[in-house]
């Protein structure tokens, strides 16, 4: 007798929602909190201040995440909701027209009219709005907005991100200060981006290098008012 085994599949675009956010998050948390580091460094503030500066920016930083992702992907869940009870009142109102609709969505993609129909009703019979939620408004359990997740996760992966400049701060010697701290903190832009796209299966080295560039241009640019706003005080 053969024994057919299940065969699960996982593919990466089940990772999209919580993975963009923590990519977010911890680049964000290490580009901000750097840039702000180095910029009141180069200002020639004391070390207490960059210190405080610094543990600041990870705070505000962290809520602005949550809130932000909280209030994006609650407006992302919110029209999704709209179009489900839009879709819902439909298939009260006409089961026939809403059953020649995914009809015909089946015959686009290459589906004979006859076969488009069986499976339009089969599926309708079984749950009527999952099958118009999946296949005429392309929502389905993987990219359904999950607004909450999505702002603890920025807002964890902001601070784990800004915690790394933070502790270069504390360790290394105010004199190689701003230096020490945009090499550190692009090596560990480098790695988030590195590990960000082995986990979204994209080049590796291509999101590398685009991390790495902003982030230096943004540490680069904060340093330069840093310095220009420290001179003239």
């Amino acid at each position: 007798m053969t024994r057919l085994a299940l065969h699960r599949e996982r593919h990466l675009v089940s990772r999209v929602g919580w993975l963009r956010a923590a990519v977010l998050g911890a680049n964000d948390g290490i580009v901000s909190t750097a840039s702000l580091i180095i910029g009141v460094a180069a200002a020639a503030a004391k070390p207490a201040d960059i210190l405080i500066a610094g543990a600041a920016g990870l705070v505000a930083g962290a809520m602005s995440m949550a809130a932000g992702e909280y209030v994006s992907v609650s407006s992302q869940s919110d029209t999704e909701q709209a179009d489900l009870a839009r879709e819902r009142a439909e298939l009260t109102d006409d089961v026939d027209a809403e059953i020649r609709e995914l009809a015909g969505i089946y015959e686009k993609r290459g589906v004979d009219r006859a076969t488009a129909d069986t499976v339009a009703r089969q599926l309708m019979a079984k749950d009527a709005l999952a099958a118009h939620a999946h296949d005429e408004l392309g929502i389905s359990e993987m990219t359904t907005a999950r607004p909450i997740q999505a702002a603890l996760t920025s807002a964890a992966t902001f601070t784990a991100g800004a915690a790394l400049p933070l502790a270069i701060v504390i360790f290394a010697p105010r004199a190689g200060l701003v230096v020490i701290e945009a090499v550190a903190s692009l090596l560990f832009l480098a790695l988030l981006g590195a590990v960000g796209a082995r986990a979204g299966g994209a080049p590796v080295w291509t999101a590398t290098l685009r991390v790495t560039f902003w982030g230096a241009l943004a540490m680069a640019l904060t340093a330069g008012i840093g310095r220009l706003v420290g001179t003239a005080i």
